[in-house]
């Protein structure tokens, strides 16, 4: 058996022998590992050791030097050439041929040999004449030929523990006979922790830094050979950083490199990182703690963030250190520059909603209906959002018991920033659209059920048409940026937060009907821009012409469905113009009564009896002929109206289609007996027809429309006007 030289250095003495003796490596040399049941067998084929320096890659085959029976050759590729080689193949045949002996040729540092050498090892390999056994610290699929490492088997060693790095210093402490056994040497444990940690997983250089610091360290009087961490420093030349990986230090560092991203101090961050790597953190920690930051602290701010760290990571993994610390200072820089977002924090207030309340029951037409459709109705009701404009359609989704409730709040900053922009529009249409059908309803009372559910996401398409007419009524009006743009009956805020959002120098006036509605307006303006520009002034238009006086005009009034709810639309569009600069314009969006939907086109006419779907049709047309429901009228009207008021307008009618859940509330609205505020669907139709038939048309549309989807017709006028020019001089 090889034995070390007494001058050798301790690195050399201290080398295992036997496998037993080796420390590390337990996934390819633990208890009936196959390299282990190989070499103890002597049944070694090829083999290609790679790994960091200080693994055991030599020491492995020294092991298999002393233990196999065939003839062992040993070349280094940095100082042997073709000639060497052909040197070892010859003896290697001549073994073969003589003793028919097997030949063992270790290659130490085997990726330096370049093309040509590893070319003229190759066909010996090949025809069994060597076992060729390689070392390399580089990746041997990349820099070994691809013929030599497909006819060897691959071992990965890796970078030893601390509990192995330990274990190596212990055992040159106490070995009598190639170690420091037989003398008297302490080492604080600062001392060991540090050459532990500053040799990175490499047993030669933490076995030459213990060398030099008990070789160089004088003993006391009469005592021992003391290695404290200052001598530790010195001979690892080194210093150590306070950084205890379980303790204080370890966490502390961490939490301010985090600290210092999140607050995007991309110098900061690089020192934080700096100070863990030079004092041995794990990398892949780091890479674990940037992998959750990408999503906590930056999330759909930079959608990209989590793939660069991703990247980045698996980058490390293949490069390993120290190459790896350009991977792990790239994702840092990019993390701490990314725009900031924490909105992926909603999750933890569902998961807190889930916890504290009791489970919801999933709305129906959200269930599968692949399973119990005809059955149980399951899925019945569902808007498919592809069948849509933009591929969106507004419908509940959350359960019955939680509807109004904002998890998900984006940032304002980069990518979120038009993600914000987006859904803040979706929930404004949908908003508009639940409190357009809950006043209708309501018949326009401030006890609408509906206004209790105000974020209530609606079943049918209004929220589209709605924010049709929003983006119509801001091409119209044009705001400019310092602009003061009055919302003449604000609502659940539809047109308010576009206003804001267009007038980022400017204010915005918004007139509630009621306190009631100034609640919930002030509420769903929490989450507007910028609040602070938004004056909510509850009740009439006098009310809110009072108010605005005060602090000046507005440039621009804005309304949805203002007139129909005056009860004299001249007066109303004269207090308007006294909200008004004197170039200052109204811009208007106007369902017209006289085309609104006709209920009886809903119906199949077969599904009435003979002549009875004729006589409805006449009496409904009848209610929009009429000249003395001063409720139903046209474009001609208004555009009377506002000439009488001073106005100059232009008035353009569009029409809309959007599909209509009809509900049993819906049908009660239709035919309840009641005429105030205005007459019902079915006051009017009884000037026509019957008790009798006004019930059987009722009955028809209970069971044939009822949790069905309608097309639903409208027509808007959008209006433009500004002050006659007298009028306004007057």
């Amino acid at each position: 058996m090889e034995r070390a030289q007494p001058a050798a250095p301790l690195a050399d003495r201290l080398r295992p022998r036997t496998l037993d003796d080796f420390i590390g490596q337990e996934h390819v040399l633990g208890p009936e590992r196959l390299l282990r049941r190989a070499i103890q067998a002597d049944r070694i084929s090829s083999l290609i050791f790679f790994g960091p320096p200080g693994t055991g890659k030599t020491t492995l085959a020294r092991i298999i030097a002393n233990t196999t029976k065939a003839q062992f050759v040993a070349l280094n590729a940095v100082l042997s050439g073709v000639k060497d080689i052909r040197a070892a193949i010859d003896a290697a045949e001549t073994e073969r041929d003589r003793d028919r002996r097997r030949t063992i040729l270790f290659v130490d540092e085997v990726h330096r040999f370049n093309k040509a050498q590893q070319d003229a090892l190759l066909p010996w390999v090949e025809n069994g004449t060597v076992v060729l056994i390689g070392a390399t610290t580089e990746n041997p699929y990349f820099e070994v030929n691809r013929a030599l490492v497909s006819r060897s088997r691959i071992f990965e060693l890796r970078s030893l523990s601390a509990s192995d790095l330990h274990r190596v210093a212990a055992r040159a402490l106490t070995d009598c006979e190639n170690g420091y056994g037989h003398l008297a040497v302490e080492i604080d444990a600062e001392a060991i922790a540090h050459l532990v940690d500053v040799a990175n997983g490499d047993a030669r250089s933490l076995l030459n830094a213990l060398e030099l610091a008990v070789e160089t360290t004088s003993p006391t009087a009469g005592g021992p050979i003391r290695i404290t961490l200052d001598v530790a420093e010195e001979s690892i030349q080194r210093r150590a950083v306070l950084y205890d990986k379980e303790g204080d230090a370890h966490f502390d560092t961490i939490s301010a490199f985090i600290k210092s991203i999140r607050g995007s101090d991309p110098d900061a961050a690089l020192y934080w990182l700096a100070r863990m790597v030079y004092a041995g953190e794990e990398p892949r920690f780091i890479f674990r703690r940037l992998l959750i930051q990408a999503c906590e602290d930056i999330g759909l701010a930079d959608p990209q963030a989590i793939a660069v760290v991703t990247a980045c990571a698996e980058a490390y993994d293949r490069v390993g250190m120290p190459e790896g610390r350009y991977h792990l200072a790239h994702a840092t820089l990019y993390l701490a520059t990314a725009p900031k977002s924490n909105s992926v924090m909603a999750f933890f207030d569902a998961l807190a909603c889930v916890e504290r309340e009791r489970a919801e029951d999933i709305p129906n037409h959200l269930k599968d209906a692949n399973r119990d459709r005809k059955g149980l109705g399951h899925g019945e009701g569902y808007l498919y959002p592809h069948a849509y404009r933009d591929h969106w359609v507004a419908q509940q989704y959350l359960p019955d018991g939680l509807q109004g409730q904002v998890f998900y709040q984006p940032s304002d900053r980069g990518m979120e920033g038009r993600i914000r922009d987006c859904l803040e529009r979706r929930r404004d249409a949908q908003l508009a659209a639940v409190w357009e059908r809950g006043t209708a309803q309501s018949g326009g009372g401030d006890d609408a059920p509906a206004r209790d559910r105000w974020l209530q996401r609606t079943t049918d398409g209004g929220s589209d048409r709605l924010a049709a007419i929003r983006d119509r009524v801001f091409a119209l009006a044009r705001p400019e940026p310092h602009h003061v743009v009055v919302d003449l009956d604000a609502g659940s805020g539809l047109l308010t937060g576009e206003a804001l959002r267009h007038v980022p120098a400017g204010s915005v006036w918004a007139r509630a009907r009621s306190l009631r509605d100034a609640d919930v307006l002030a509420a769903r303006a929490r989450d507007l821009p910028e609040p602070g520009r938004l004056s909510i002034v509850s009740g009439t238009l006098e009310q809110l012409s009072n108010a605005l006086a005060k602090s000046g005009r507005g440039d621009r009034a804005i309304g949805y469905n203002i007139l129909g709810r005056e009860p004299n639309r001249v007066q109303a569009l004269e207090t308007i113009a006294s909200l008004l600069a004197p170039d200052g314009v109204l811009v208007l969006a106007e369902t017209i009564p006289r085309h609104r939907q006709r209920l009886y086109q809903l119906l199949d006419p077969d599904w009435l009896d003979a002549g009875l779907y004729d006589r409805l049709a006449a009496a409904e047309e009848a209610i929009y002929r009429t000249g003395d429901d001063p409720t139903v009228w046209d474009e001609d009207a208004l555009r009377a109206a506002l000439t009488h008021a001073g106005w100059t307008v232009e008035i353009a009618t569009e029409s809309f289609s959007a599909p209509k859940l009809v509900t049993s509330a819906l049908v009660e609205r239709w035919f309840r007996g009641v005429t105030d505020p205005r007459p019902s669907y079915a006051v009017h139709l009884s000037a026509s027809l019957t008790k009798d038939e006004i019930q059987a048309v009722r009955a028809v549309f209970e069971r044939r429309l009822v949790r069905q989807v309608v097309p639903w017709h409208s027509a808007i006028a959008f209006i433009r006007a500004v002050r006659d020019r007298v009028s306004s001089a007057g």
